[in-house]
């Protein structure tokens, strides 16, 4: 239930943290391997009752410190200055939770789509190993109605969940899925997810439907950034 009072609870934090330690998806199961890249593989699965896909990545990022990763995920203002699709991007406490409101610009002739949603996160030891892990769903709230024009994203969910490599660079777990909704025929949705999971998943890092751009401030992470950028166009 989309119910903003009701935050995550502690079974669902640590199921997230159980996914990271846990083999991919076995071949030939439910899961289809979507796309393996530079140490990411994309999996993902069909939804019967929405007709779209739910996604799996993991895999690491080498010179990728975990906490610096975590940090420029909540960072809502510097993904306002990376990410073109923003139309408004703001954080508000409703019900003593944070709850965050998205709108993203969609091209000519489609209605722009927003979402309303509750974001936790938690750093958290587990057998003396330090994890990231971040928690997001759609909510409904009375004090964020649905605006004229713009259509409602209310089927959102994803995790994501970081912990160091043993080295300098990063584990990877994320679980996404959302349905944008709107007169938007599913196989278009899964197919623009797919070419931009496969193309830009890998050349900065996957953190949403749109991605991520590793934080410029860091020489070593701008350099992998921008290999990656430069990868991104030879395939």
């Amino acid at each position: 239930p989309r119910l903003a009072a009701r935050g995550f609870s502690e079974e669902q934090f640590q199921a997230a943290c159980r996914e990271l330690s846990q083999p991919a998806p076995a071949a030939g199961g439910a899961w289809q391997l979507l796309v393996e890249t530079m140490g990411i593989s994309i999996y993902r699965l069909h939804d019967e009752q929405s007709g779209l896909y739910e996604y799996k990545i993991f895999g690491g990022l080498a010179d990728c410190p975990p906490e610096l990763l975590a940090d420029v995920y909540m960072d809502l203002d510097y993904r306002k200055q990376w990410d073109q699709y923003v139309k408004e991007l703001s954080e508000k406490i409703y019900d003593g939770k944070r709850i965050i409101y998205w709108e993203v610009k969609y091209p000519f002739p489609l209605s722009n789509r927003d979402y309303v949603y509750l974001r936790e996160r938690r750093d958290m030891e587990i057998e003396g190993q330090k994890i990231w892990v971040m928690l997001a769903k759609s909510v409904s709230l009375p004090q964020c109605p649905e605006k004229p024009g713009i259509i409602r994203v209310n089927s959102y969910v994803q995790s994501l969940v970081l912990e160091s490599d043993g080295k300098t660079g990063s584990k990877v777990y994320m679980y996404y899925f959302d349905n944008p909704g709107g007169m938007i025929p599913s196989w278009l949705i899964n197919w623009t997810a797919k070419v931009s999971r496969k193309l830009g998943a890998v050349s900065s890092f996957v953190l949403s439907n749109v991605f991520l751009r590793i934080h410029p401030l860091d020489p070593n992470l701008a350099s992998i950034n921008q290999t990656r950028s430069a990868n991104l166009h030879l395939k």
